[in-house]
């Protein structure tokens, strides 16, 4: 079954063109032209992932990030925003509401169509079976729930990726090199803050009802999962 695609686009021309060229791809590709009507359509659809323009009328692509990653029916599906803004700054805050990657317009079919292809791949379901416990942490691989006591926690695709590779090698720390080639691709052209960014956004939901950081930063090199960490100490490496 071919992977559901929603452009969500006012501006008919470039919807169309996308369209094309992913349906050549053999997608399946639905369209809106408001974050409105694009939420509606994602829900209704179970879409695969969404392609999102930033520069909405009524509703921003970042309000529609905010929204889908409160709703449960998208909180896992892939978003890759669409922009003619091509600052740090941008691509920090549309990863910290919940956009999986950034594409600068304007930009090639061929790297659009990379870009996607790449994202569905590295959000498609885990085949490895098992649970991994690490101090109160439980990950079950075979559903991708997680939980720490008795909460459950919800992630993004991104964020899940991140964690699981996190736990192959628990206190060990890892380069922030390293976990951009493994989690995102080695052929994705994506910015070192870009995990502190999902390292933030992944910290922030396993700490959600208070419990203790067990992600360590070491600051200008890396992360690693650990429950033995001065929490003082314990920041972002880009804070």
């Amino acid at each position: 079954m071919s992977s559901k695609i929603l452009i969500i686009e006012d501006e008919e021309a470039i919807a169309t063109m996308i369209k094309y060229n992913l349906e050549k791809e053999d997608f399946e590709v639905l369209t809106a032209s408001s974050g409105e009507v694009g939420l509606n359509v994602a829900v209704a659809n179970n879409v695969s992932l969404i392609l999102l323009d930033w520069m909405l009328p009524n509703m921003s692509g970042i309000d529609f990030c905010k929204l889908a990653r409160s709703r449960h029916e998208l909180r896992e599906v892939p978003i890759i925003m669409l922009t003619a803004r091509s600052e740090d700054e941008d691509k920090i805050k549309s990863f910290s509401v919940g956009a999986d990657d950034y594409i600068t317009k304007p930009f090639s079919m061929q790297e659009l169509i990379a870009r996607v292809k790449a994202v569905l791949r590295r959000t498609a379901p885990m085949k490895e079976k098992g649970v991994i416990e690490f101090a109160d942490l439980k990950v079950d691989l075979t559903t991708c729930k997680i939980s720490r006591g008795d909460r459950y926690i919800h992630l993004g695709p991104t964020e899940y990726r991140l964690l699981q590779y996190l736990l192959k090698k628990p206190k060990h720390v890892f380069k922030r090199e390293e976990l951009l080639e493994k989690v995102w691709g080695a052929n994705i052209h994506v910015e070192l803050r870009t995990v502190d960014v999902h390292i933030r956004r992944l910290r922030k939901a396993l700490n959600a009802g208070g419990e203790a950081d067990i992600i360590r930063t070491v600051r200008t090199y890396g992360y690693a999962i650990d429950n033995e960490i001065n929490q003082n100490d314990n920041q972002d490496l880009d804070e």
